[in-house]
């Protein structure tokens, strides 16, 4: 896949991002800045499709491009355009155009929803909109890029950081919100909102995935029928609240399994399995191998790409 060229008027801001991220992150990875809630990614080849769970934050690309896949949904951004994540979801992440002389180079910038709130409420009224997903693409313009560089810059000016940084970032967010989709974005940080709630029943299936999940309570906990409480949680995460714990619980298993190694037993316990077999087969069904081989596969291409 071959990206469009971005606008001549953005062109100057990508290139001098293209250097910056070049010398903040020489090898390929990703990276934490200094700046928090900044980091960079680096990548010298084109990526298989890597489980990954997206916290609510921005991700520009200045080089390449990359497709993120949410419950079959396909959102792809590459210099022209931006992408938000406004809550956190379970997605798949493929990086399309990338090579040792022409790396993918990026930048995430974390999302706080009091910074949005901030915003809101220095900002006129908006009309409401119907709730939308909790994902998004948009055209980059030059006064966002201008804001982000002015961020990234900040590094070659340590002592800055703590008094400009949060300028720059309630800047970035404030162009982003003014974008053509920024309504969808503020709608989270709305309290009373449906989108609001449903992004309280997301930290309140994150935080104890582990459990058994009752619809009925989870909608009483954020005031919302169950009915109400499904059909809006589909509209953001394409998803039903079941389906989102179970996409949970398995990137987490697999993330325990890498890191502890664990057995596949175990490990479907530790994340709220009560049967290994069926951990076994819903693993399988998301990953395309079962737990263990799994694993294995993914230890050998580490050490490849280590090699």
């Amino acid at each position: 896949m071959v990206s469009s060229p971005p606008p001549s008027d953005i062109s100057t801001h990508l290139q001098e991002l293209i250097h910056l991220i070049h010398r903040h992150a020489p090898s390929d990875g990703t990276l934490a800045s200094s700046v928090p809630g900044l980091y960079f990614r680096r990548a010298s080849h084109v990526s298989k499709l890597n489980h990954t769970i997206h916290m609510p934050s921005l991700y520009v690309v200045a080089q390449g491009s990359k497709t993120a896949m949410l419950a079959g949904e396909n959102y792809v951004y590459d210099p022209t355009t931006y992408m938000v994540t406004s809550v956190q979801l379970p997605v798949i992440g493929e990086i399309n155009q990338a090579s040792s002389e022409l790396p993918y180079l990026s930048l995430q910038l974390s999302i706080s929803p009091d910074v949005i709130l901030d915003i809101i409420k220095k900002s006129p009224p908006q009309c409401n909109v119907k709730t939308g997903r909790g994902i998004l693409v948009s055209q980059s313009d030059p006064p966002l890029l201008d804001a982000l560089l002015r961020l990234v810059r900040l590094l070659d000016t340590p002592a800055d950081i703590q008094f400009l940084a949060p300028l720059f970032t309630h800047e970035i967010l404030y162009r982003v919100l003014q974008g053509e989709q920024g309504a969808l974005i503020r709608q989270f940080a709305v309290v009373g909102s449906y989108a609001y709630g449903i992004s309280k029943a997301i930290h309140l299936i994150t935080r104890d995935y582990s459990k058994p999940l009752v619809i009925e309570e989870l909608a009483k906990e954020v005031n919302m029928s169950p009915s109400s409480l499904h059909k809006h949680f589909k509209k953001v995460t394409a998803m039903s609240p079941l389906q989102y714990q179970k996409a949970i619980q398995l990137q987490t298993a697999r993330r325990l399994l890498l890191s502890e190694g664990l057995e596949a037993a175990n490990a479907g316990f530790r994340v709220g399995y009560e049967s290994p077999s069926q951990f076994s087969r819903e693993y399988r069904r998301m990953f395309g191998r079962p737990p263990m081989s799994d694993v294995k596969h993914l230890r050998n291409s580490l050490s490849v790409s280590v090699d």
